[in-house]
This record gives structure tokens, C-alpha cells and sequence, in this order.
């Protein structure tokens, strides 16, 4: 990809399979790359990259505000940012305010905030791409999945209203919507919905065109590409990687 190298990329929920995946494409590709993910779990396959680590909580402010303040401080200003980080509920009217306030304050409110703090390091820099995390489930209806579907919808909405609001600092805003990805989310889903990850997996790859679930690399492919000088000319807009999910 062109116009990678050398450039400092944030990745919220680096320690998740599509953030670490996003991470190991763009440290390929020449970038110098933060994180930040609550876990701290495996943080050592972080630094083995050289990726500078912190643990935050993006739902919250303060934390938020003094991490990426040290990115500036240690690093140097962040000109690509990966909005990765996201919470899995999966519940229907019957989801209660807790749950609608935990996933809110990931999916969305803490996607706010690092942004927030991250866009005057771009604008001091002559401009950036910013990378929201969406999803298939951005486009379509499921059922029982309310809470998690209303914020994947929200997230492509923030990139469209951000990248109207951001255009003149020459920083692009887009959204990637994978499909169905084989990841320790998909299973740990499957788990708490008492479901057969076997059953689940064949019946997640009969939706998809390619007739697979797709693999993390392949996302994190996506996501320097959408960094990258190649997609120049694309703001606001949807790169859906889904293998034909939507398309049947």
C-alpha cells in the first residue's frame, strides 16, 4: 500500500482478533502503531511488533484523554486511527438500560472520545484517515440482535456526518463492514447463546457467497487499505467485506 510507511496508526482493541489483525497488516506495511483494549491479556504479542501498549478503558474520558496524549508524548502525532474497539451484546426490547448503557459506551460514546482526542494531533499534521468499525449487521436486520445492530447502523452514520465535518482538515473518515469472521468473538458469542460453534460456523458460511466465514488478515487488509494513500479519493464511505453476505 502506498503512503503507509513510517506513519503512526492508534488500533482500539488491538488484543482482539480483527484489531490485532488490522495491527500486524499495517506494522507489515511500515506504520508505527499504538493500541489501546481493556484486556491486557497476550498484551506480550503486542510488543514483540514493537506496538506501543496501553491498557484503556475507552469509555473513559479521563483515560482516554491521558492516553493519547502520551501517543504524542512517546510516539509522535497519530495520523491513522483504527476504531476496532467494541462491545458484544446481543439482546432484543428486552435488553435492560445497563446493558443499552454498556454497549453505547463502547460502541459509540468511547469511538467518540478517542476520536475526539486523536483529531488534533491529525489536524496539526496536515490531515489522516480515520477507520470506524461497522459491520454487515450495519445494513440488515437480525433477530435479537437490537442492541449490538443499533450501534453497528450508528457507527456508519458518525463516518458519514465526520467525514463532512473533517473534509476540510483533509482527514477521510470511512467505515469497514466485515461479514461473518471466524474469531474468538464469533465463538465466544456462540457460547453465550448456548449455540454449536460447528452448527454455527456451516450455517455462517451458507450466507456468504464465497460460502466461508472470512479470516481476520483479510480484514486487516481492508483496513490498510483504507489508510492508505491508494484510497485517496474515498470518504464517507462503506468498504463492506463480507464475502457476499449482503449480496444474496
Amino acid at each position: 500500500m502506498r503512503g503507509l510507511k513510517g506513519k503512526i496508526a492508534l488500533v482500539t482493541g488491538g488484543l482482539g482478533d480483527l484489531g490485532y489483525a488490522s495491527i500486524v497488516r499495517l506494522v507489515e506495511e511500515g506504520c508505527r502503531v499504538a493500541s489501546f483494549d481493556l484486556k491486557t491479556d497476550d498484551a506480550q504479542k503486542l510488543s514483540a511488533l514493537g506496538v506501543f501498549h496501553q491498557a484503556v478503558d475507552i469509555a473513559d474520558e479521563a483515560a482516554v484523554k491521558v492516553a493519547c496524549a502520551t501517543i504524542l508524548e512517546k510516539i509522535g502525532p497519530v495520523t491513522i486511527l483504527v476504531n476496532c474497539a467494541a462491545r458484544f451484546i446481543f439482546r432484543s426490547v428486552d435488553a435492560t438500560p445497563a446493558e443499552w448503557n454498556d454497549i453505547l459506551s463502547v460502541n459509540i460514546i468511547g469511538t467518540s472520545l478517542v476520536t475526539q482526542n486523536i483529531l488534533p494531533q491529525m489536524k496539526a499534521s496536515g490531515g489522516g484517515s480515520i477507520i470506524n468499525f461497522s459491520s454487515v449487521s450495519g445494513f440488515v436486520g437480525q433477530a435479537n440482535f437490537s442492541t449490538y445492530n443499533a450501534t453497528k447502523f450508528a457507527l456508519r452514520g458518525l463516518t458519514k456526518c465526520w467525514a463532512q465535518d473533517f473534509a476540510p482538515h483533509h482527514i477521510r473518515v470511512n467505515t469497514i463492514c466485515p461479514g461473518y469472521i471466524y474469531t474468538s468473538a464469533f465463538t465466544d458469542s456462540c457460547q453465550k447463546l448456548g449455540l454449536d460453534i460447528a452448527e454455527e460456523d456451516r450455517r455462517a458460511s451458507a450466507m456468504h457467497l464465497l460460502g466461508r466465514q472470512g479470516q481476520p488478515a483479510e480484514v486487516g487488509a481492508a483496513v490498510a487499505f483504507l489508510a492508505s494513500d491508494d484510497a485517496s479519493f474515498m470518504t464517507g464511505s462503506d468498504l463492506v467485506v463480507d464475502g457476499g453476505y449482503l449480496a444474496r
